[in-house]
């Protein structure tokens, strides 16, 4: 029988939190195990109480869902991070997986992701509300269009967009190796060249190019 998915849950309105209790409640195998209405709190029950998933409000009082994040990540970098938001653009979430966010979800269809997105956090994966990468994915087509610029993703190799998607995903370098029957050190220089071929900075912006390309959720 596997075990219970302990949840943290950090919204500063009653209503929401509590809605989202309920929804989270009702699914087999999962438990709330406390309630913050700020993200100080947040970081106080992460660190007393361990939770599997902290689900944090992007907008709480005396610290922010961010911030909150970073500090939670820092105390402990099992505990999956979720993020509620209303702001779909790149910034907001480029900041969230900076802070260590493993899922951004859009407060207006968190009701009907939440779940998925707890899930999918829990087994080490990324989750992004659809609309996330829809709105995205429009972005990046209008910068290419004013620009004239070529879509980077169509520089990659076969085996370099296999490698992006399995490290977007949140596979490590042993894992992605083990999956394509290659040494790490293959899994890293494809990584690099992956990363100067898109012109990215780090694991957060390869992650939201994946969001944006759709090959991740």
């Amino acid at each position: 029988m596997r075990e219970a998915i302990r949840i943290l849950l950090a919204d500063d309105h009653t209503v929401i939190r509590t809605g989202l209790r309920l929804v989270l409640e009702q699914e087999p195998g999962f438990t709330v195990v406390g309630e913050a209405a700020d993200g100080r709190q947040a970081v106080d029950l992460a660190a007393s109480l361990n939770p599997d998933v902290a689900v944090l409000d992007i907008g709480m009082p005396n610290l922010n869902g961010i911030e909150a994040a970073r500090q939670i990540h820092a105390q402990s970098e099992t505990i999956a991070i979720v993020i509620l938001s209303m702001h779909s653009d790149e910034g907001y979430i480029l900041r969230a997986l900076r802070a260590g966010a493993k899922g951004y979800l859009l407060k207006d269809s968190a009701e009907a992701d939440l779940i998925r997105a707890v899930r999918a956090v829990r087994e080490g994966k990324s989750f992004f509300s659809p609309a996330v990468g829809k709105v995205l994915l429009e972005d990046y087509m209008r910068k290419l269009e004013r620009t004239g610029a070529e879509d980077s993703y169509e520089l990659l190799s076969p085996r370099e967009r296999e490698v992006l998607q399995l490290v977007a995903e949140g596979k490590s370098n042993k894992e992605v190796a083990e999956v394509l029957h290659v040494s790490p050190y293959t899994v890293e220089t494809h990584r690099a060249r992956i990363m100067e071929k898109l012109n990215l900075k780090g694991l957060p912006e390869l992650i939201l190019f994946a969001v944006r390309k759709g090959i991740i959720s």
